[in-house]
């Protein structure tokens, strides 16, 4: 009689668990990587933060966040720019020259003055922008409700204001603007369309009814609601909202050099 032999049993985990083992410890080296990328310099974080806060950073100061392998030329740079670091008073926004300065006030007083002689001041006020000095003309004054066409009452107040442009050799720039209350119509599908088209009006009605010498006009824009100057909460507001803005712009000097 034979013997049967026993049947060795491998003694150990199974083949399987080797390959399952060495998944599970390079998922666990990726996760460990992720991790340590992840990880944030507060300091710098912070700092990189607050530039974010204070704009004058990017104009007049390199960044706050220290470059760990600067070039050649960016220390030669910084080494030039600490005496500026250590007083930062000095560093100022650059600031509008004192001629445009006074060229703006001279022209805002002008048309004040001129706002005055004529009686204008219930239907047209004046202001100054970076640009130039803006006249304010309001919708009632010049337009029924919802139209660009220039009614009757509002053409003896844009002819005084063309002798004020005719007096000033500068260029001129008319703006339209809407409340924030859709209007949609076979004309006018949206405010961009009224805005636009009330300023063209104001043009056209400059140039066919007063000889202006060369090309006085240099736009004419439509804004629709996008720049309210009080916020459309009542009719009184949507009242100031609704108006065209004719801007003296500052003159530019032109030069041969």
């Amino acid at each position: 009689m034979k013997l049967r032999q026993k049947e060795k049993k491998n003694k150990g985990a199974p083949k399987w668990m080797v390959t399952y083992a060495d998944m599970v410890t390079l998922v666990l080296v990726f996760f460990i990587l992720l991790f340590s990328m992840s990880q944030l310099d507060m300091v710098k974080f912070q700092e990189l933060a607050e530039s974010f806060r204070n704009r004058m950073i990017f104009d007049a100061y390199p960044s706050v966040v220290s470059n760990e392998n600067p070039t050649n030329e960016e220390k030669q740079e910084e080494a030039g720019q600490d005496e500026v670091l250590d007083d930062p008073v000095e560093k100022q926004p650059v600031a509008v020259p004192e001629e445009e300065v006074d060229s703006l006030d001279q022209l805002l007083q002008l048309v004040n003055a001129f706002i005055k002689e004529n009686n204008l001041e219930a239907t047209v006020t004046a202001n100054r922008r970076q640009e130039g000095v803006e006249l304010v003309l309001q919708e009632k004054v010049l337009f029924d409700s919802g139209e660009a066409e220039i009614i009757e009452a509002g053409r003896p107040l844009l002819d005084r204001i063309a002798t004020l442009l005719k007096n000033v050799p500068n260029k001129i720039k008319v703006e339209g603007h809407t409340d924030n209350r859709p209007i949609s119509n076979f004309r006018y599908p949206s405010n961009w369309e009224l805005s636009g088209a009330r300023a063209s009006s104001v043009i056209r009605y400059l140039e066919d009814n007063h000889q202006f010498q060369g090309s006085k006009f240099e736009a004419s824009i439509g804004y629709g609601d996008t720049k309210p100057i009080v916020p459309n909460t009542s009719s009184e507001n949507w009242s100031k909202n609704r108006r065209v803005e004719i801007v003296i712009l500052q003159q530019v000097e032109n030069s041969n050099t």
